[in-house]
């Protein structure tokens, strides 16, 4: 569903999001390299379960928390990826 609209970015920085390596330019946010991935939900509703995707990509609603080398929960779209980054998702909890 999403794709890079410049096929051949500069440079690569490879991250793990839920144990899967995925490639990612430098200065993508860690949002932009999960949804590239096909791995768009980032949490699950805590009415029903259901999966959560980022919503605003900008900071505001907080839709794409996620938690980076085990640390508190990032705000995805805000971060950006770095080489070796582990990222978990509240999906892969299941």
């Amino acid at each position: 569903m999403f794709r890079r609209l410049d096929p051949k970015p500069a440079g690569a920085v490879t991250l793990t999001i839920d144990g899967r390596v995925v490639a990612a330019a430098p200065g993508d946010s860690v949002m932009g390299a999960m949804l590239l991935a096909d791995t768009p939900a980032a949490g699950r509703s805590p009415a029903d379960g259901s999966p959560r995707a980022p919503y605003c990509g900008m900071g505001v609603c907080f839709e794409c928390l996620v938690t980076i080398d085990g640390g508190p929960r990032r705000q995805a779209c805000l971060t950006p990826v770095r080489d070796g980054m582990v990222v978990t998702t509240g999906i892969a909890d299941d």
